[in-house]
């Protein structure tokens, strides 16, 4: 019986479509080359923004689907505080490793294997892979719509992408807006006074408290200027053309609201690093910034990130886009000055020391610590008061895994990263350079596995209880 020329050509289509499909996923398993064809994003764009917009949109619900299939594969992405604990301003956080264990395993039995056979085995969690930035080809800042909405009311400033929204669920974000705490005035709690900091409200919440070089500092924390994907070119990603973002669009109130984005200083693009974005509490006594840490100071800080991180490392692209030059002598002064007073969170169970007054602190809090001074080994790398040694180190965890492409993101070495201060640790989920880890349940169970420390069930849960009292 012959086949009708339509049925013919409808089974040659879905036959050519099935294996244009097992291409692509086939190609996106393959390592990316070692190095990409430039290191320079296009300048002069020949394609009319209408038409960018248009493709965009249209590609964005499956670039969101990915992405959204990806975390519900990897974690438990359920809304479960845990109980009796609180962010600062009372947000709830969030309990239990979230992280999903590999089919017919449990965390017991992954702590007893070496690294070489839960790689072998192809069984390390999957959240604890690196993640990749929504839309990892793309990348670019991105923001919480809890902070695109509070922008939109207080400055009539929009920071929506047309092309892509934030992935992570809120009730694993920083509470929105987080409180202030200053070093200068310790006596006056939190002075946001539950607001969020813009250039609409600044000076009228703080004239009065920091002194004219500090509000100088702070007007222009939140003042917004262009950015890659926030500008006034065709090759934006707002809808209509942008002022740009401010400093404490990311780093709200002085703290972190989780936006992310994508380390300017790698190439190609699928080695790109996604970035959680860090608290600024405590800055006064960091002594490495950046990605790579490679500057040594906030006032390095400030100028590198307007310079160079607002336009992923790329100077050229920055001049078109207008980059804001700062004066080193004054601007750069003033903002690190601001930032320098920015003070972690009260902790009333620690004493002058940054322990636990064994009066105030509960009998697990106190197992707690000591596992955290002794068989947790975190105590080697977060040095009391502020839990950090302010250095570098590579935890090695491609000794895990076989490296594999995830969503665009080369999974394979991440190389040094920064011992980031754990005071006041319970306000800044997500955890690790970039976020990978929703709770710090999951956190203890990665530094577990990673570490190689073998604690019991009882001792992880009490460790985790010190961490949420820090």
């Amino acid at each position: 019986m012959s086949l009708s020329k339509h049925k013919l050509s409808w089974i040659l289509l879905t036959t050519a479509a099935a294996l244009a499909s097992l291409t692509l996923a086939y190609a996106q398993q393959q390592p990316p080359p070692p190095r990409g064809v430039t290191s320079y994003a296009p300048v002069d764009i020949k394609e009319p923004f209408a038409t960018t917009m248009a493709r965009m949109k249209a590609a964005q619900p499956a670039v969101q689907k990915r992405q959204a299939d990806l975390l519900a594969d990897r974690y438990d992405l359920s809304d479960r505080a845990a109980p009796d604990v609180t962010m600062s301003r009372g947000k709830p956080v969030q309990g239990g490793v979230r992280a999903k264990l590999p089919a017919g395993t449990t965390w017991d039995q992954l702590a007893g294997m070496s690294a070489a056979e839960i790689r072998d085995g192809n069984l390390f969690p999957k959240g604890f892979y690196p993640l990749p930035h929504p839309n990892h080809p793309e990348g670019g800042m991105l923001f919480p719509k809890f902070q695109i909405e509070e922008l939109k009311k207080q400055e009539a400033r929009d920071l929506t992408r047309f092309d892509l929204e934030f992935d992570l669920p809120d009730q694993f974000l920083p509470e929105f807006p987080a409180p202030i705490f200053l070093t200068t005035r310790p006596d006056l709690g939190d002075v946001s006074q539950g607001k969020l900091v813009t250039i609409d409200n600044f000076y009228e919440l703080f004239n009065g408290i920091l002194n004219p070089k500090q509000i100088e500092g702070l007007r222009l924390l939140v003042t917004p200027f262009p950015q890659q994907q926030f500008n006034q070119t065709e090759d934006r990603r707002s809808e209509k053309a942008s002022r740009g973002v401010a400093c404490l669009d990311c780093h709200a109130n002085g703290h972190t609201n989780a936006a992310t984005h994508l380390v300017g200083d790698i190439r190609p693009q699928e080695f790109r690093h996604r970035i959680d974005t860090p608290s600024l509490r405590g800055v006064n006594v960091q002594r490495l910034f950046g990605s790579q840490r490679a500057l040594k100071t906030v006032e390095d800080f400030t100028e590198f990130e307007q310079r160079a991180a607002y336009f992923d490392g790329d100077p050229v692209i920055a001049t078109k886009k207008g980059v804001n030059i700062l004066e080193r002598g004054s601007q750069v002064h003033d903002m690190a000055e601001f930032q320098a007073l920015l003070d972690f969170p009260p902790a009333p169970k620690l004493n002058i020391f940054g322990k636990l007054d064994p009066a105030k602190a509960t009998t697990a809090e106190m197992r707690g610590q000591d596992i955290f001074f002794g068989k947790g080994q975190c105590a080697v790398c977060h040095v009391p008061p502020f839990y950090t040694d302010n250095l570098m180190h590579n935890l090695q965890v491609e000794r895990f895994f076989k490296p594999v492409m995830i969503n665009g993101r080369f999974a394979s070495a991440d190389g040094p990263i920064k011992t980031f201060p754990l005071r006041g640790i319970k306000d800044s989920p997500p955890y690790l350079h970039d976020g990978r880890l929703l709770t710090l349940d999951d956190t203890v169970e990665f530094f577990n596995l990673v570490l190689g420390t073998k604690l019991t069930q009882q001792e992880k849960q009490d460790l985790v209880l010190f961490l949420r009292a820090l």
